[in-house]
């Protein structure tokens, strides 16, 4: 099992979880963050860390957001790693909390 970065990540790109991962299997896009599932190693220290809640375990993803599974698989694929934590975007507050926000990644 591995844990995913779901729907509220987009746009608030909080990079807290980022810190705590032990393997460094996060990859980050333009305004939203990924975990590689083959690298994941279930740790669970990234979940209690996202101030957004935007991570889950993959057998506890939200309905409606089970497409985020494949979705890290296959950005992390082509993200660069990232492995230290950096400011979130100005406007992150406004963003969170915001349903639906798949429209507004940006690959």
């Amino acid at each position: 099992m591995t844990f995913i970065v779901g729907d509220n990540c987009i746009k608030c790109k909080h990079t807290d979880c980022v810190e705590v991962c032990p393997v460094d299997c996060f990859y980050e896009g333009p305004n939203f963050l990924v975990i590689h599932p083959d690298e994941c190693i279930d740790c669970a220290l990234c979940e209690p860390e996202c101030p957004v809640e935007a991570i889950f375990a993959e057998d506890e993803v939200p309905e409606g957001q089970e497409n985020f599974v494949e979705l890290n698989a296959e950005l992390a694929d082509i993200w660069p790693n990232i492995s230290e934590q950096k400011k979130p975007p100005e406007d992150h507050e406004k963003w969170n909390g915001v349903l639906n926000k798949l429209q507004y990644l940006e690959r």
